[in-house]
């Protein structure tokens, strides 16, 4: 007999909006064997972070769980708890919440308060469920060590940083940490590695995998990425549209897959448009691949320097000031028409060096020299203020986290033309069409403009940030994780759509990315950043077929193959700073000197 540490029947759960019921879940049935990991796949939009959260009753409002049953045993033999029949501000779920059941939750910036430090808010779970106190050095320890364990750099400072100090990627192993410090029986992953570059990504699914086989923990794992799929699966479910169309052994689903969506989900990965479902081999490159220098560039950065001034310790207790440098002497430059990638870990400065170039942040040092449409140049990291109003409708951006980008209290038509109001282009019916039409080709309804952002998936989120940086018809578009929340074929049709705008607008894109695999696939160029300095630099086939710098290899030796049959056989690469190198930027190609 199967021991099923999770049993959900007949679960329903819908959205309540003015314009009526919207069912995200539709009566699924679906078990979780004790001590296995089963993977949910599917489209943004299928029901797959709704079932997540109406395990846990943490469903947002409007919507709320409306029929079915969620049979939870933390233990065998033990009792077993009906969570559908709980009320989601009861004593009896808050116990099983974050001791039983930890979760992960897919925007570590909406879950994570701003105004509490990081260790405090993973006290808080201790607090709940150990009756322990922050200020008990023992306590403190326990939190470096959990966010040592899930790869924190520094973690002795880092405990006392605030979230919006910290970059995507280490706000979601943030989260993780918090998910695992009371080391619960079942471990619900919603999107946990979507935030996270591949290296760390390899590091928390061997976690994961570890912890599971320690603790017999179970996991159930939602994830849009096949190759963490075949990474970690034991069983598999497949959702569209709030139902269960196929479940099996990840074997069954990525070898023998049945239901004609499965089939389309595992035709979008590269692997199989080569016609196999194995890891493709490269290609030999030409001696001259190398960065374009055609032409006179539309952004050209040199030497660019910036710094952040911290101040660290308790809260009432002596202070420690620091000087943080993200972006070390950065220098590169863009054709038009081109796009450049920009690939490296989480905190190496990616994030930092594209909001540079839109001049969120002010550089310490260096130049950003932008070429107008009158063929003028323009420093615009000498500009501020009102100066560099005209240069915005220019440079645009698709940000990162896209429900911290989307006010929550604007409809999404006015999320899309808030950039037009505020040039004060078009009339109102104009604004209003491009904003319908634009969301059509991103792969969203018309009838979306009237609804929030909370009525969407976060890959739906992200689609209409995308939408929101094209309204003004930019020159040079900064991604910064654009395509990170989306699902696999979504991807790929987003891609497309950013290649064809590319063609038809003439667009120049610096497209900052922790998924290598994207980054190939778009970029002209690429820039590998390690610590807020580019370590390599070259045309695309160069750097992925012929890598340099030992960093850059073993980014690309920790990139998940879509086949568990494979699982374990690839080589991991380790970079080991201390006998590394260095890749110096030069105008025409790269040379690599030993770390100094």
């Amino acid at each position: 007999m199967t021991d099923n540490m999770l049993s959900i029947t007949g679960l329903r759960t819908s959205f309540f909006t003015d314009q009526g019921e919207v069912e995200a879940v539709r009566g699924i049935d679906l078990d979780v064997e004790r001590g296995t990991t089963t993977c949910i796949v599917g489209e943004s939009g299928s029901g797959k972070s709704a079932t997540a959260r109406s395990i846990m009753q943490l469903v947002d409002v409007p919507g709320r769980v409306v029929g079915g049953s969620i049979q939870f045993q933390a233990s065998p033999g033990g009792a077993s708890v009906d969570m559908a029949a709980l009320h989601p501000r009861s004593a009896a779920i808050r116990e099983i919440r974050g001791r039983d059941i930890g979760m992960i939750f897919q925007e570590p910036m909406s879950a994570l308060s701003p105004v509490h430090t990081v260790g405090d808010q993973i006290a808080d779970v201790l607090r709940a469920h150990e009756g322990a106190k922050y200020k008990d050095p023992a306590v403190r320890s326990r939190i470096i060590k959990e966010l040592e364990f899930v790869g924190i750099p520094r973690a002795d400072e880092r405990i006392d940083a605030y979230t919006f100090q910290l970059s995507g990627g280490m706000r979601q192993r943030v989260m993780i940490a918090m998910a695992l410090i009371s080391r619960p029986s079942l471990l619900i992953a919603d999107e946990p590695t979507t935030a996270l570059d591949v290296t760390t990504q390899a590091q928390i699914l061997d976690l994961l995998r570890d912890l599971k086989d320690t603790l017999s923990m179970s996991m159930l794992f939602i994830t849009h990425d096949l190759g963490v799929v075949a990474e970690i699966a034991d069983n598999v479910v497949v959702m569209r549209h709030g139902e269960v169309v196929e479940r099996g052994t990840v074997d069954q689903i990525f070898h023998a897959p049945q239901h004609p969506y499965t089939k389309q989900l595992l035709d979008a990965l590269p692997q199989r448009q080569s016609g196999e479902l194995h890891a493709e081999p490269r290609e030999e490159i030409s001696a001259s691949s190398e960065p374009s220098a055609s032409g006179d560039p539309i952004l050209e950065v040199r030497d660019l320097t910036v710094e952040f001034h911290t101040r660290t310790g308790r809260r009432f207790g002596a202070k420690r000031k620091s000087t943080f440098r993200a972006v070390d002497n950065v220098g590169f430059s863009i054709d038009r028409g081109r796009t450049l990638g920009i690939v490296g870990e989480s905190g190496c400065g990616k994030t930092t060096l594209g909001r540079t170039l839109l001049r969120a942040y002010t550089p310490q040092s260096g130049s950003i020299l932008y070429r107008t449409d009158a063929d003028d140049e323009v420093d615009l990291a000498q500009l501020n203020g009102r100066s560099l109003l005209p240069y915005r409708q220019s440079l645009r951006m698709v940000f990162q986290d896209p429900y911290g980008s989307l006010n929550p209290r604007m409809t999404v038509e006015q999320v899309l033309t808030e950039p037009l109001v505020a040039a004060r282009i078009g009339t109102s019916a104009e604004r209003r069409e491009k904003a319908a039409s634009l969301l059509t080709r991103v792969g969203l309804t018309p009838d979306a403009l009237s609804r929030y952002p909370y009525a969407f998936s976060g890959g739906e989120r992200q689609r209409i940030s995308i939408a929101r940086a094209l309204m003004t018809d930019p020159r040079v578009v900064v991604a910064d994780e654009a395509v990170s929340a989306l699902d696999v074929s979504v991807r790929r049709q987003v891609l497309d759509l950013f290649a064809e705008l590319q063609d038809e607008m003439d667009l120049t894109y610096v497209f900052i990315s922790h998924d290598l695999s994207v980054v190939e696939s778009i970029s002209d160029d690429v820039a590998v950043m390690y610590y807020g300095k580019i370590v390599e630099y070259g045309a695309a086939e160069q750097v992925f077929n012929d890598p340099q710098h030992g960093y850059t290899r073993s980014l690309l030796s920790a990139i998940p193959v879509a086949d568990p049959r494979q699982r374990g056989t690839r080589e991991r690469v380790t970079y080991h700073p201390e006998e590394g190198e260095v890749t110096m930027l030069t105008t025409d190609n790269r040379v690599v000197q030993p770390l100094k």
